[in-house]
């Protein structure tokens, strides 16, 4: 452009630059990144892989875990995926070391307090396991497909029964007992009857069971927010939801209408150079981050 000095076109390129990366990195368009390797005298597929191999070090570093040299960085499903697989073996390598320290540990005379606590958790356990297996017996009884001549019920009873079959897998008494619940297996009257002690296992398994979904819902609400900007402290609900959307709507409308207001800007040379200065001294300023307090 006419009448603009070479600090001034340099300003301009390095604000061309820094727009068409920010964009490139979002849509991967050919037009755009010619654009910027232009303006910014670099080459953004040399940059962008250079960044990658940064992240898969610091990733490496801080899982303390080798990804390999065919992981696709550029996936976030990829790299989850294979880092969960490498966590994976360390954890079974853990599991296999930490087994043979217990089973060395196991070979020295154990006393008496330390065999009578680990006769009380194999017992707790036996229970637990008995309080689930007899809730799936119960069931088992009920819902067996063959017994039923009716097709319509043979299925029904099929579905519920490949239910009982996964919770039983899964230890899950919750969804046990919700079976029973959606069978009428479980009134008030069979409720009464429940003693003390198998209310009371049933509320220990209960309990980690509740704490387990609560770790999932944490973990699904997480990635939730992460995938929508949502900060980590707010909590998630409809309203929350709509209010991000009218702000992203808003901020939007005002980037927009800064957009329009820079192209005016731009027709005018006196104007532009003028604009130009501010952004000089924008750029200029000390930045919060890189004060030394």
């Amino acid at each position: 452009m006419k009448g603009l000095t070479k600090s001034e076109r340099r300003t301009i390129a390095d604000l061309i630059s820094d727009l068409a990366g920010e964009l490139v990195a979002k849509s991967d368009d050919p037009e755009l990144k010619t654009i910027y390797n232009r303006f910014s005298e670099s080459d953004f597929d040399s940059e962008a892989a250079a960044e990658l191999d940064d992240m898969k070090l610091a990733l490496e570093a801080m899982l303390g875990v080798e990804l390999g040299e065919d992981v696709d960085m550029s996936s976030p499903e990829d790299v989850l995926q294979r880092a969960q697989a490498k966590m994976e073996q360390l954890r079974k390598q853990d599991a296999v070391e930490n087994q043979a320290r217990e089973e060395r540990r196991a070979k020295r005379k154990k006393t008496p307090k330390q065999l009578a606590a680990e006769a009380r958790e194999q017992a707790e356990q036996a229970e637990l396991s008995l309080s689930i297996r007899e809730v799936y017996r119960k069931l088992a009884s009920a819902l067996h497909p063959d017994r039923e001549t009716d097709p319509q019920e043979r299925e029904r009873k099929t579905a519920l029964m490949q239910r009982a079959n996964q919770a039983y897998s899964k230890s899950s008494l919750l969804q046990l007992l919700e079976l029973q619940l959606e069978l009428e297996h479980i009134d008030q009257s069979a409720i009464n009857n429940i003693g003390e002690d198998r209310l009371k296992h049933y509320n220990k398994i209960l309990k980690e069971q509740v704490s387990e979904l609560d770790h999932e819902i944490q973990h699904v609400e997480n990635g939730f927010k992460h995938s929508y900007g949502i900060p980590p402290f707010i909590d998630v609900s409809p309203s929350t939801i709509v209010r991000n959307l009218a702000a992203d709507i808003f901020s939007l409308q005002e980037s927009l209408h800064a957009l329009e207001h820079d192209l005016l800007v731009f027709d005018d040379i006196k104007q532009l150079k003028d604009w130009l200065k501010i952004v000089k001294r924008s750029l200029a300023a000390p930045r919060f981050d890189d004060m030394p307090f």
